[in-house]
């Protein structure tokens, strides 16, 4: 479990297919806190630590988690938002997240407001009913807040610390981001469908 709140921005220092595909992640963690099997949230995506250095990690990304993330698309270089798993007594700062990816989102338009940045998404046809205005999401490991909803496109507003902390601050239109719908929606909309 996670809390959405990016306490690192790593960068992929190389990239590796194997029956896998391999990547090792720069960090600024004291790797020497990190056990094996760790789970560290990577730009949302909850990842096992198979490997350590003294300032690097190695994860293996499965084909299934490729083919519904934005993972695939890792080279070296890429900066990427990081989260070390909640553990007990932990300050819940964000929202409950999983690191498990419900789809990918689009961003459809960025645009300054004061010194905030507005962005829009656009959610997959099967996850736009689980976002509501005031709302929770994740996207690419981030607790963030909706503003507002519109058919499958929806707004977030970054303010400024947010884009300093996490690789917000490189967003551009077209990016695919990892989205993870919150788990309370998506418990309301179950019970709903039941009801």
């Amino acid at each position: 479990m996670f809390t959405g709140i990016i306490t690192d921005i790593g960068q992929v220092r190389a990239v590796e297919q194997r029956g896998d595909m391999r990547a090792r992640i720069a960090t600024g963690y004291d790797t020497g806190t990190i056990e094996m099997g760790a789970s560290i949230a990577c730009d949302g995506v909850c990842l096992t630590v198979v490997d350590l250095g003294p300032d690097w990690f190695d994860v293996d990304i499965s084909a299934e988690t490729q083919s519904r993330t934005n993972l695939s698309t890792w080279t070296a270089g890429r900066r990427v938002n990081l989260e070390r798993s909640l553990k007990v007594g932990d300050e819940l700062g964000g929202h409950i997240v999983s690191g498990h990816v419900d789809g990918l989102a689009e961003v459809v338009s960025v645009a300054a407001e004061g010194d905030s940045t507005r962005v829009t998404l656009r959610a997959p046809e099967g996850l736009a009913r689980f976002i509501a205005p005031k709302g929770s999401v994740a996207l690419n490991g981030t607790s963030l807040t909706v503003n507002e909803v519109e058919g499958r496109d929806f707004g977030i507003n970054f303010i400024p610390h947010t884009r300093q902390v996490t690789t917000w601050g490189d967003v551009a239109e077209g990016d695919m981001v990892n989205l993870e719908i919150d788990t309370l929606a998506r418990y309301v909309a179950r019970l709903a469908e039941a009801g």
